[in-house]
């Protein structure tokens, strides 16, 4: 059983109601991290003791989220296996309740379903194969690669700004203007004044894929976090094959902004990972063991005289 009601809410002010699915597109080859893929998913990779997927699926059940699509592709079942339960592990940790009690809490997070996308065609294409299981509601999608700061979370304000405005609804982060090459950048104006009490919010009147920096309307970049109308499912159906000959998520939601669904963005100013390359998935994997209670202190100690030493190897274990 999942920790939070599959009720949805319902925000006050508009009578909609809040979206209480997410879909985790998780079906891709992640070539940037062969050959370690080959035979485990790249969101199954191990941020210290957890896998970025159930640091996601927290982000998730966390904003009250507690029913889980996930998109997989051939050779990813293990992703569904850890979030089930392990009877033969958990008789084996009886007198470690502090480990079974981490074992057990992968199952407790929410209900996980699965949809298999035959072929990776697109996020468009991969987002579409959740239209039977989300059905006309609003609903979130959270990409497999990136995740936030619990203390510091997003999806909450996204949940709420789309119960608003029965839009589409998306997160973006500063980006150095020499990296906008990197990023899907955004064109934005102020939003609507009733709706700057949920955060940074702006209103956003266009999108153009990784542009040159001289290019780029803004230096403000797409984050990995959409809370989307069960309109896009038609959109998506609609939008022909687009940048590599796939489905782009991108130009759905813009198809719909074209025929007046409101689009709005909120800025996150909090701290975002980014496991989505080796560089990106080293980097969350030390700035979370820092953190760490049990971890932190040795571990910076050590850091820092690895750092700070000339031998090659750095300093003796």
């Amino acid at each position: 059983m999942s920790e939070h009601s599959a009720n949805p809410s319902t925000t006050a002010a508009t009578g909609r109601p809040r979206a209480f699915k997410a879909v985790i597109p998780a079906a891709g080859l992640a070539t940037r991290f062969l050959p370690a893929t080959k035979a485990v998913p790249k969101e199954l990779l191990p941020v210290v003791d957890r896998p970025v997927l159930q640091y996601i699926v927290e982000e998730a059940t966390q904003a009250g989220i507690g029913d889980v699509l996930l998109i997989t592709g051939r050779g990813k079942t293990s992703m569904v296996d850890h979030f089930d339960r392990r009877p033969d592990l958990e008789a084996r940790l009886t007198e470690k309740p502090e480990l079974l009690a981490a074992v057990q809490r992968p199952s407790e997070l929410a209900e996980i379903y699965t949809c298999r996308q035959p072929e990776q065609l697109g996020l468009g294409h991969a987002v579409g194969y959740a239209e039977l299981h989300v059905g006309d509601q609003p609903f979130a999608v959270l990409l497999g690669d990136e995740f936030v700061k619990p203390s510091e979370p997003l999806l909450p304000a996204m949940l709420e700004l789309q119960a608003r405005t029965g839009g589409i609804v998306l997160a973006f982060f500063e980006v150095d203007p020499a990296d906008t090459k990197r990023y899907g950048i955004a064109s934005v104006e102020p939003a609507e004044s009733e709706l700057t009490d949920v955060g940074e919010v702006v209103r956003v009147t266009g999108m153009v894929e990784k542009p040159k920096p001289e290019d780029a309307p803004s230096n403000l970049a797409v984050l990995g976090r959409y809370v989307l109308p069960a309109t896009i499912f038609d959109a998506i159906r609609r939008t022909e094959p687009g940048s590599g000959g796939e489905i782009q998520l991108t130009d759905a939601m813009e198809l719909l902004r074209n025929e007046g669904t409101p689009v709005h963005a909120i800025v996150y100013r909090g701290t975002r990972y980014d496991t989505g390359m080796p560089l990106g998935y080293l980097q969350t994997v030390v700035q979370i063991a820092v953190e760490r209670d049990d971890l932190g202190a040795e571990f910076r100690k050590w850091l820092t005289e690895f750092v700070n030493s000339d031998a090659s190897g750095g300093p003796s274990t």
